[in-house]
């Protein structure tokens, strides 16, 4: 029986228009295709073995199935995985790897013999439809094809291969010095059997593809081994032909194991791809902002009156969620959702983000756009109708909707971002209109969302409860960081929302009441917030603080470098979809205003922040560009 692995035993590998999740036994447990959002035909991930698995390990002697692999760890800085296993007959190393696409996308596994001779197992076990179809599986020309309706699998491998049950099997030894592959390509089952690939070709091109692309980076800081294999998740999670940025490639991980909130989230969410775009451009990559702007301009489509919070990752709008009964869920948890509701939902923050990020490109010399530039202006224009109102917010609450606090600072940073690319002479617009309107919205958070008896902002306008998104205020430039109210803030957070580790909640949970979000049950640790809490620190001026919670947080990657979008601090385990663009995005944005702050730190001995102006007549910088003064 196939033990539960927990979702920090997975490793990534993908072609950035899908991706695999690799278990440390071997097993290939989540793979959908030919696209992120398309069905999965190994859905193990969310069921057991018989709803899709592909495993490649040492033969098991018993029923329990073979050990964990001894190590494993990408080679360099690429997404190829490498693990290797010992036993008793001798040690075996299996590279696991998906070729940038150039045709049908494949899976490539070569196993390699490094001492002795070992029995290997092959067992694939497809099952399209998110493990509801079996399929046709049958020998063609001496190749072993599984189809079933639009689908069509194709396995090659120079080994002898069986069906049996639903399985294609392999049994074969494999000794020092010898290589075995098996290369597993999709194509419509209409269409011509795909070509049988030069596996050893297709390792070297993947390898020189992702050693070009991370030389790439500008970051030469501390943690450069993790800002990397960061960026490199964040790329994986590009959807190549379009531009899009998926928010992770799985869906229905679990926020607590046994609840019920599952969350589909193969989608390019703007807040989401906005954010780590900003990562990549911060890091030197601005052909991803390129293709990203295009897809923004091809999603929007001249309709930014009917903004969506999220597209599927060429633009369709219909993202009806659906449940799949079929399959009893990670550990348990259902429902299992495909789809999000979310979609329809009004999140007034995504206009900050979306905005920001085309500034950010502007400053980092992304070419000027025209056509950009007049979905900015209409973006703007419709904002200053709608900011006065309530929304869902950033977390997409399922409950009423309320005057959140992090919605208005964003529609703030929406504002102000403009405000600065038409002093710049990027954009043609009102100038004086938007410089009232950005003090009228700055007026009314610091006067309706803040609490002056527990000098902190609040989730909402009147609420007592308490939101770690407002930590971003000093980093989007709300207000400068020595503010009191900023200190209050955070310190605010770190009491009420912070577990003894320094791990933050987005917000207070209910248990088994409904609370704000609309929904029952508790959730882990949010890291992107942790990630946030750090960066208030260091901004607040507690650099040591900063740099010890940054510690920590790396501490909870798994041994690949990887984390998801929770953490249970209880359990001490991953929790939710995985890999999380956010937490990624939160890890290489903190690593680089550490270095930034230290180095300032550094070349000017004591520093004191810039004092509070007046928000109606001037711009606060960002944290990017935020210049720390000589006392």
């Amino acid at each position: 029986m196939k033990r539960l692995p927990r979702i920090e035993q997975y490793g990534l590998i993908g072609d950035m228009q899908t991706s695999a999740h690799v278990c440390d036994d071997g097993s290939i447990d989540w793979l959908c295709l030919p696209r992120f959002d398309s069905s999965a035909v190994f859905a193990g991930l969310l069921g057991t073995h018989k709803h899709g698995t592909w495993q490649i390990a040492p033969a098991a002697p018993g029923p329990s199935g073979p050990e964990a692999v001894a190590e494993r760890r990408y080679r360099g800085d690429t997404l190829v995985l490498e693990s290797i296993w010992r036993t008793p007959a001798g040690s075996v190393r299996v590279l696991d790897f998906m070729p940038p696409r150039d045709g049908a996308p494949q899976v490539i596994r070569i196993v390699e013999g490094l001492a002795g001779e070992v029995a290997m197992v092959s067992a694939m076990r497809p099952r399209p439809g998110y493990g509801s179809v079996s399929p046709w599986i049958h020998e063609a020309d001496g190749r072993m094809v599984a189809e079933a309706g639009a689908d069509a699998l194709w396995l090659d491998t120079c080994v002898p291969q069986a069906e049996k049950d639903g399985v294609v099997v392999s049994a074969f030894a494999i000794r020092a010095g010898q290589s075995v592959a098996f290369v597993l390509s999709w194509c419509p089952s209409h269409a011509p059997a795909p070509e049988i690939p030069d596996p050893h070709a297709a390792l070297t091109e993947t390898l020189a593809f992702w050693q070009d692309w991370t030389q790439q980076c500008t970051y030469d800081g501390p943690y450069r081994e993790a800002v990397v294999r960061s960026l490199i998740a964040l790329k994986a999670l590009t959807y190549h032909p379009s531009g899009g940025i998926v928010a992770a490639p799985t869906t229905s991980l679990p926020e607590e194991i046994g609840g019920r909130r599952n969350w589909d989230y193969r989608f390019t969410w703007l807040r989401d791809a906005a954010t780590t775009l900003a990562a990549l451009l911060e890091t030197g990559y601005r052909q991803e902002a390129q293709a990203w702007r295009r897809w923004l301009l091809r999603s929007v489509a001249g309709d930014p009156e009917n903004l969506q919070i999220m597209y599927a990752i060429t633009g369709e709008r219909d993202l009806r969620e659906r449940e799949l009964p079929w399959l009893p869920g990670y550990e348990g948890s259902t429902p299992v959702r495909v789809g999000n509701g979310a979609a329809d939902q009004l999140q007034l923050d995504v206009y900050g983000e979306v905005i920001e990020t085309l500034y950010l490109a502007h400053e980092s010399g992304v070419a000027h756009c025209a056509d950009t530039a007049v979905l900015h202006q209409r973006l703007v224009e419709h904002l200053t109708q709608r900011w006065p109102e309530p929304d869902e917010g950033i977390w997409e609450i399922r409950g009423a909707r309320q005057h959140f606090v992090h919605s208005k600072v964003m529609a703030w940073v929406a504002i102000d971002r403009t405000i600065r690319l038409a002093e710049a002479g990027a954009l043609d617009i009102d100038l004086a209109r938007l410089t009232e309107l950005r003090a009228t919205i700055h007026h009314e958070v610091c006067t309706r969302g803040f609490d002056p008896v527990r000098n902190t902002f609040t989730q909402s306008y009147g609420s007592k409860e308490l939101d770690a998104a407002t930590l971003l205020i000093p980093r989007v430039g709300f207000l400068p960081p020595n503010d009191p109210r900023v200190i209050g803030t955070v310190d605010a957070v770190r009491r009420e929302l912070s577990t003894s580790d320094g791990l933050v909640r987005r917000y207070p949970t209910i248990g088994d009441h409904t609370g704000v979000d609309g929904l029952s049950g508790d959730e882990g640790t949010f890291v992107l917030c942790s990630f946030w809490l750090v960066d208030a620190l260091a901004l607040t001026g507690r650099l040591d603080e900063a740099h010890a919670l940054f510690e920590r947080l790396l501490a909870l990657r798994n041994d690949l470098g990887l984390l998801a979008e929770e953490y249970d601090p209880v359990q001490q385990r991953q929790l939710g979809n995985f890999p999380q663009a956010f937490s990624h995005m939160g890890l290489i944005q903190s690593a680089r205003l550490l270095q930034l702050l230290a180095t300032q730190s550094s070349h000017r001995g004591a520093v004191a922040f810039p004092s509070p102006r007046s928000t109606a007549r001037s711009t606060h910088k960002t944290c990017a560009d935020l210049t720390l003064q000589h006392a």
